[in-house]
């Protein structure tokens, strides 16, 4: 067999028809992390039709223990994951569909791919960006599936409009969420376990073969612990994603400076800070400056920043979003 995907029809629960199925479907990865990139890689290789990969951050060294899609050359040149990750998986699968966007993941971005979506997988790190999933997948009725990861530990479960409760249902019982891998650090294990469980599921989801009963996993691969459990009767009766249907992070209005998690980085998104105009700022006041395919990056004190085209800066060394704002008032009035 020269099929690229021989071994993949001689399982028995794909085949011919399995794998048909998957190369018709489209999944968003939303977050190009640890999670994502390795969730984006297994999905490439078993042949899902498009991929649209959200990231909004880019490679450093301290990403590659962990993130396996990408290689020092890619941290070398601060490469946007969501750019390194196409550049990888082209090369990887030629044959897919593959839509990148360099950008933060707000409830335009997440509203307007879900429509052309089939699922939605969760890579990301934070508890908001979460939230706003799971108030997209359940207002266009699209199964996600979340995954986290942390120290030697990793969770992920399924949610289906109509057949689950949703995320936000099961936020009393999900696992802590006040340490994160800059904080708490992490081993590369967790993150394969919480995503062969997350792919295997966009997998059976994706072929049509998701059943129920559904379930929560939960594991430690240091401590070889594993545990599920059953979610299905887990839904609030007053929930406004799943019940009454407000979707409250879709409509929530989206703050212009935020925190990333467990990270010394603010996020400042200013549709006036243009390209054209950062850089005449910057020679004004005779400021050095960096400038690469993807951004430029300056130094303002001791801040480093990372300013995209489109108006969004990453401040790096900066923890108050109002120290975030001031800099950014200094600089451009």
């Amino acid at each position: 067999m020269d099929n690229r995907y021989s071994r993949q029809l001689l399982y028995s629960n794909i085949g011919e028809q399995g794998q048909k199925l998957l190369g018709e479907k489209t999944a968003v990865i939303v977050g190009l992390g640890a999670l994502g990139s390795l969730s984006s890689e297994m999905l490439a290789r078993a042949g899902v039709g498009k991929l649209i990969l959200i990231d909004r951050d880019y490679v450093e060294l301290t990403n590659l223990q962990r993130q396996t899609l990408y290689n020092e050359e890619d941290a070398q040149e601060k490469k946007p994951k969501a750019v390194a990750a196409y550049d990888k998986l082209s090369k990887i699968n030629s044959s897919i569909d593959i839509e990148v966007h360099v950008a933060h993941c707000d409830a335009g971005l997440i509203e307007s791919v879900a429509k052309e979506a089939d699922l939605l997988l969760d890579g990301t790190d934070n508890f908001d960006t979460r939230m706003l999933i799971n108030d997209a997948a359940f207002k266009y009725k699209l199964p996600w599936i979340y995954a986290a990861c942390i120290e030697g530990s990793y969770s992920s479960a399924a949610f289906v409009p109509g057949e689950t409760p949703c995320f936000r249902c099961l936020t009393p019982v999900l696992p802590a969420t006040t340490l994160t891998c800059d904080t708490a650090g992490i081993i590369s294990p967790a993150v394969h376990m919480a995503v062969s469980h997350q792919v295997t599921t966009a997998l059976k989801i994706l072929t049509e073969q998701f059943r129920g009963p559904y379930h929560m996993h939960i594991g430690n691969v240091w401590d070889m612990d594993y545990m599920k459990f059953d979610i299905s009767s887990m839904t609030e009766s007053a929930c406004p994603t799943c019940q009454s249907k407000e979707f409250p992070e879709l409509n929530r209005e989206e703050t212009s400076a935020m925190k990333f998690c467990g990270r010394d980085m603010i996020q400042v998104i200013d549709g006036r800070l243009t390209e054209s105009v950062v850089t005449e700022t910057l020679e004004q006041a005779d400021i050095v400056y960096k400038r690469t395919p993807y951004f430029i990056e300056f130094n303002y004190g001791e801040t480093r920043i990372v300013s995209f085209s489109n108006g969004r800066m990453l401040m790096h060394n900066v923890v108050n979003l109002n120290k975030a704002r001031t800099i950014i008032n200094q600089l451009f009035g």
